[in-house]
C-alpha cells in the first residue's frame, strides 16, 4: 500500500518532465491541417508545432504571421504553441 501512495503522490518523475520543456517565441509561417503549423524560430529553425488543448479548448485563433509562444519537447523537434503574443 505504501508504495502503491509514493508513486502517486511522492515520485515527481511527470513534474521533472514538464520542467525540460523550453518556452521560445516564434512566428507562425504555415498552417496545415488539423490545428498544425510551422513556425519559425529566431535561429532560423522552421519547427512542425500543434496548438495546445487550453488553446482549442477556448477556439483562440493563430493565423499566419502571429508571434506564438512555443513549447519545446526536449529533442527540439517538435513542440506546441501554449501562448499567441
Amino acid at each position: 500500500m505504501q508504495a502503491r501512495a509514493v508513486r502517486m503522490y511522492g515520485c515527481g518523475s511527470f513534474s521533472r518532465v514538464a520542467d525540460q520543456k523550453q518556452k521560445i517565441t516564434g512566428m507562425v509561417v504555415e498552417a496545415l491541417p488539423d490545428t498544425n503549423f510551422r513556425v519559425q524560430l529566431p535561429d532560423g529553425r522552421i519547427l512542425l508545432v500543434y496548438l495546445a488543448g487550453k488553446m482549442r479548448l477556448h477556439r483562440i485563433k493563430v493565423m499566419l504571421g502571429d508571434t506564438v509562444t512555443v513549447e519545446l519537447a526536449p529533442d527540439g523537434s517538435r513542440g506546441r504553441i501554449v501562448y499567441r503574443n
